[in-house]
C-alpha cells in the first residue's frame, strides 16, 4: 500500500493520463477529418470503425509495453553491462526520437510556418529519447525530473499559444 502515498507514481498517472487525453483528441480529430471526406451515408459507418480500431489499438499497443518491459533476460554483456531485449528496444526508441525531434528542429530553422508548434514538441521528443536510451543504458533518470521538465515545457507551450492568438 506504499504506492498509494509515492507521488512519483501519481506523477506518472497523471502524465500518462494526460497524453492519452492528448492522443485520443488526436484520434477524433484525425477520424472526423478522414469521415468528413466520405458520402454523407458512410460517415457515420466510418466514424464507428475509425474509433473501434483506435481503442484496439490504444489496448494492443500497451499490451505490448507490459509485454516489452518484461524483456529482462540478458541476451550479452557489453562492457561489463547485460543487455536484454528490452534495453535494446528503448534504446532503439529514444534513437528514433532523437532523429525525429532534430529533424522537426531543423525544418523549423530552415521555416515551415510552425515553428513555435514544432519547437515544443521537438523539445518534449528529445528528452524523452535521451531518458529511453539512458533507461536502456542502465542508467536511471530520477522520473520527477521528465515529469518536472515536461510539465514546464507543456505550461511554457500553453503561454507560446495564446501569445500567438493575441498577435493574430
Amino acid at each position: 500500500m506504499e504506492w498509494l502515498t509515492d507521488l512519483q507514481i501519481w506523477a506518472s498517472l497523471v502524465t500518462l493520463t494526460a497524453l492519452e487525453i492528448v492522443l485520443g483528441i488526436d484520434n477524433l480529430v484525425f477520424i472526423a477529418i478522414v469521415a468528413g471526406r466520405l458520402p454523407l451515408e458512410r460517415q457515420n459507418r466510418a466514424r464507428q470503425v475509425g474509433l473501434a480500431l483506435a481503442l484496439i489499438t490504444r489496448l494492443a499497443l500497451l499490451a505490448s509495453i507490459v509485454w516489452i518491459i518484461g524483456l529482462t533476460q540478458p541476451l550479452f554483456d557489453l562492457f561489463g553491462q547485460p543487455v536484454s531485449c528490452r534495453d535494446i528496444i528503448l534504446i532503439a526508441g529514444g534513437l528514433f526520437l532523437l532523429y525525429k525531434g532534430t529533424r522537426e528542429i531543423h525544418q523549423g530553422l530552415e521555416g515551415g510556418g510552425q515553428e513555435e508548434a514544432a519547437g515544443g514538441l521537438a523539445g518534449q521528443l528529445l528528452l524523452i529519447g535521451m531518458t529511453l536510451i539512458a533507461d536502456g543504458a542502465g542508467f536511471d533518470v530520477p522520473k520527477g525530473y521528465i515529469y518536472a521538465a515536461i510539465g514546464f515545457s507543456v505550461g511554457v507551450e500553453i503561454l507560446n499559444q495564446f501569445a500567438a492568438r493575441r498577435r493574430r
